[in-house]
């Protein structure tokens, strides 16, 4: 299909120009769903441009559409970005810079620029002559805060027979494990010596920020700061204010699914101030985050450490913490191995909350998700990855939660990064390598046309 890679070359400099449009909305879902659903307005406006049929579903979702066959076929992408910390990046987050080789931007890797890639390959389809099985390229605008646009989406819209997104990496992601984000407060906040504890901005990142505000003597400030000192330099601020000593923490962010390859913020400020203050100045809260939670990202401390086979290792993250002198609450986001159930789960980490006097919710979950190795969809996926890398993709699991556990195990994730490529993925600096993405739109490409052309 050699015409098909003329096609993409073809487009790259207005594929590029449109990505920096794209980019330039800046779709944080956390903060609304006004920005994001521009993103999705441009977005459909962009396909009916390229001569596609599309749709608008309320203005949360929508799609384009290509072929007039019976069968419909579907790749599930979304516009909606994690927040962004200006003061960490080095380029503007939402423009396109390009720069050693590499395309910075949020959403550049998750998820808009596979989104944009895959427009213009339902463009290709189109151009190229192409005709067989319908398939729509759907667009979504929540997926970074529980996928309530892909539920409105499939309650008017039916189900693809076929369906990847791009929205992981490479080789083919045929297992997902099971998400919780469970709420953790205080009935009363008792913290006596603690007057605010403020870290995280989205329920699936590790935080790289925290502070703490602290009412305390001479003595325990001489002692934060000395382990503020034994921690290493900047990890730790100390800055008096008229409401107290503030401690600022720095860390690392990192998505929720690999939470060790972040530094939790949260977790070192609790740590430091339980360290110096004791139980009663800090409160229940930050004690059990301190001792049940910890650093750990494994769940030992609260009795759930667990892995299968299949999908590897539960983790743990504590991604948001609000303390202030009248409540208390954080969040936990965890990732469990696909063979286990999210009951047992929620019922041991409820035990072990309720012996600190603590209530636990759950705010939402997303079940697991396992495809049969020889399923339709992972068969087109190897036969496209083959024809353009010259070797079969390899099978693998993740933490992450993306709409393929939204397709009803008709789909999978599938793209857009590679093995060793540090695309930064919802941290400062996101970005992917030029030449690798544009490899990425040539297999998405093939995918979409195996789809099209499949029985």
């Amino acid at each position: 299909m050699a015409n098909y890679k003329e096609l993409l070359n073809s487009y790259r400099n207005e594929f590029l120009k449109d990505l920096d449009e794209l980019l330039s909305i800046p779709s944080v879902s956390a903060e609304g769903h006004e920005i994001p659903e521009k993103a999705l307005e441009w977005m459909l406006d962009k396909a009916e441009s390229f001569g596609l049929r599309t749709k608008n579903i309320g203005g949360i979702a929508g799609h384009a559409e290509w072929g007039d066959g019976e069968k419909l076929c579907g790749v599930l992408t979304h516009l909606d970005v994690v927040p962004v910390n200006r003061a960490d990046w080095s380029c503007e987050p939402f423009s396109l810079t390009r720069k050693d080789g590499r395309l910075y931007g949020r959403g550049v890797c998750d998820d808009k620029g596979p989104a944009l890639a895959a427009l213009y390959c339902l463009r290709a389809l189109k151009e190229s002559g192409q005709n067989g099985n319908r398939v729509r390229v759907v667009f979504g605008t929540s997926e970074e805060i529980g996928m309530e646009d892909m539920e409105t989406y499939f309650e008017s819209e039916p189900l693809p027979e076929l369906s990847f997104t791009p929205d992981s990496e490479y080789g083919i992601c045929r297992a997902e494990k099971g998400i919780m984000h469970i709420e953790i407060s205080s009935e009363k906040a008792n913290n006596t010596s603690l007057t605010q504890f403020e870290a995280g901005t989205a329920n699936n990142v590790v935080p790289d920020s925290a502070f703490a505000i602290l009412d305390c003597s001479d003595y325990e400030e001489h002692n934060l700061q000395r382990l503020a000192d034994a921690a290493g330099a900047g990890k730790f601020e100390l800055r008096f204010t008229i409401d107290g000593l503030k401690v600022v923490s720095h860390g690392k962010a990192a998505h929720a699914c690999e939470p060790e390859k972040g530094e939790n913020a949260a977790a070192a400020l609790a740590q430091i101030i339980c360290a110096v203050m004791g139980t009663d100045a800090v409160g229940d809260l930050c004690t059990f985050i301190n001792y049940c939670i910890g650093k750990e990202t494994n769940g030992l401390s609260m009795g759930i450490k667990m892995r299968d086979a299949i999908s590897g290792e539960l983790t743990v993250t504590l991604s948001r913490v609000h303390i202030t002198e009248r409540e208390a609450k954080a969040v936990l986001d965890i990732r469990y191995p696909v063979s286990f159930l999210e009951e047992v789960v929620f019922y041991q980490i409820k035990k072990v909350a309720a012996r600190e006097g603590l209530n636990v919710r759950l705010l939402d979950g997303e079940k697991p998700l396992c495809l049969d190795e020889n399923a339709p969809i992972v068969r087109i996926l190897k036969d496209a990855y083959a024809s353009v890398m010259g070797e079969e993709p390899k099978l693998y699991t993740t933490g992450g939660g993306t709409y393929a556990r939204m397709l009803g195990g008709k789909g999978v994730a599938f793209g857009p990064t590679f093995e060793n490529d540090d695309t930064r993925i919802h941290n400062c600096d996101e970005s992917i390598n030029e030449e690798n993405f544009f490899r990425h739109c040539e297999i998405c490409l093939e995918a979409m046309a195996g789809m099209m052309n499949s029985r």
